[in-house]
């Protein structure tokens, strides 16, 4: 097949979200023998050097620069318009331009668009057409209403929650919309009444994350939460973790360490750094993080969809405690690789128990990693990927 990738953002490098899985996805439809496009945006100059990168998976990638004053722009002018502000943001005329260009130059198959930001550069495509979402945005959003308790915030977030709720409604418009967990697939055909809502799982590299040779970390009673950390739920994550869970297990553990490990930490996560907690900025070797770690914690209040920070971590064979936030999409059973915590009292309960005893979790760390094994690896996400496109062609060609 001859595909077109449409994606709000560089997908190199492939460290976090969009852009790990955007990377991974076409890296193994390339191996399996497809022709890709790419059409994406540039928020700086830096980011042009990628370009060497990508063109080993695309035959053409085609980079348009949004540049910052355009996007303040967007902003301030959205305010007078009923989208998304985070739709708005991304509205570009020479982007526009550009994939109208590329769609009459080449015959495409049909098209890959990710994320809801981008869902109006698919909305006039003719041809067999995918929206990717990373969860549900409008799910995503309504939590973060909930969360916030500053009033003028949370006014702007429940005005941001009922565009995108709105929004929604243009999903209908496409082939296939694909979530990466059933609570985002049954939220959407719930609230939308839509019928072509797919199920793509997030996947993990376990060409990159696997488990090291290195000694046993366990004495070292590390607890390390991954993420980019100017990304609001993980902002919250961590500082929730610091202010109502960490104590607990001090308590019990006053050897152990506390690792923040993620790009672009703000003023909030660099706070939170003392003695015991170490936030380390950027890593160039996550994997070598994993390693090092005891036990890893997602304790999430905000979001949606399937942590890759879970992933990564039971690939590595480590066991992990997480809040309720992306636990069905992992569709993994409590204490099959991860322990479900639903208060502060129970996630401090499950680490400690991690910590003290050293075969329980040596055991459901295993059984963490033949659960994704079997069901996470990006070359088995990829080949439903790819199933996805050629049902949508074969749809398409039929009522055409």
């Amino acid at each position: 097949m001859k595909l077109l990738f449409i994606a709000n953002r560089i997908p190199y490098p492939p460290h976090r979200g969009d852009k790990l899985k955007i990377y991974n996805l076409a890296l193994r439809l390339k191996e399996l023998g497809h022709d890709l496009h790419l059409v994406t945006f540039t928020e700086n100059k830096m980011e042009l050097k990628y370009e060497i990168e990508l063109k080993k998976i695309f035959q053409a990638v085609h980079l348009i620069p949004l540049s910052t004053w355009k996007r303040y722009a967007n902003v301030f002018f959205g305010f007078f318009s009923n989208k998304p502000f985070q739709v708005i943001y991304f509205q570009n005329k020479k982007f526009r331009q550009k994939v109208g260009y590329i769609l009459a130059k080449h015959k495409f198959d049909a098209v890959h668009i990710q994320h809801l930001r981008m869902l109006p550069y698919g909305l006039p495509i003719v041809l067999p057409k995918i929206l990717d979402l990373p969860d549900a945005y409008s799910m995503y959003w309504f939590r973060k209403v909930k969360q916030e308790k500053n009033k003028i915030m949370k006014f702007f977030k429940q005005l941001e929650y009922k565009r995108v709720f709105r929004f929604e409604k243009k999903l209908e418009k496409f082939d296939k919309v694909l979530v990466c967990s059933a609570e985002d697939q049954k939220y959407l055909e719930t609230h939308h009444q839509l019928g072509n809502v797919e199920l793509l799982s997030n996947g993990v590299d376990l060409r990159t994350f696997r488990k090291g040779q290195a000694a046993s970390t366990y004495e070292r009673q590390t607890i390390l939460f991954t993420g980019n950390m100017n990304y609001t739920p993980n902002i919250d994550a961590v500082r929730y973790f610091v202010s109502q869970i960490w104590p607990k297990i001090r308590k019990k553990h006053p050897n152990a360490r506390f690792v923040i490990a993620g790009q672009n930490p703000t003023k909030l996560v660099r706070e939170l750094a003392s003695e015991e907690i170490e936030v380390t900025g950027f890593v160039e070797d996550i994997a070598g993080q994993y390693q090092k770690a005891t036990v890893i914690v997602s304790p999430l209040r905000i979001g949606a969809g399937t942590q890759n920070k879970v992933l990564e971590a039971l690939a590595m064979e480590k066991p992990v405690v997480c809040t309720p936030i992306g636990f069905e999409g992992l569709k993994i059973r409590h204490g099959h690789g991860v322990l479900l915590a639903k208060s502060a009292s129970e996630f401090s309960e499950n680490v400690n128990k991690l910590l003290e005893d050293k075969q329980f979790a040596k055991r459901m760390a295993k059984l963490g990693y033949q659960h994704v094994r079997e069901n996470f690896d990006w070359d088995i996400v990829a080949k439903i990927l790819e199933n996805y496109f050629l049902e949508s062609i074969k749809n398409h060609d039929s009522t055409s």
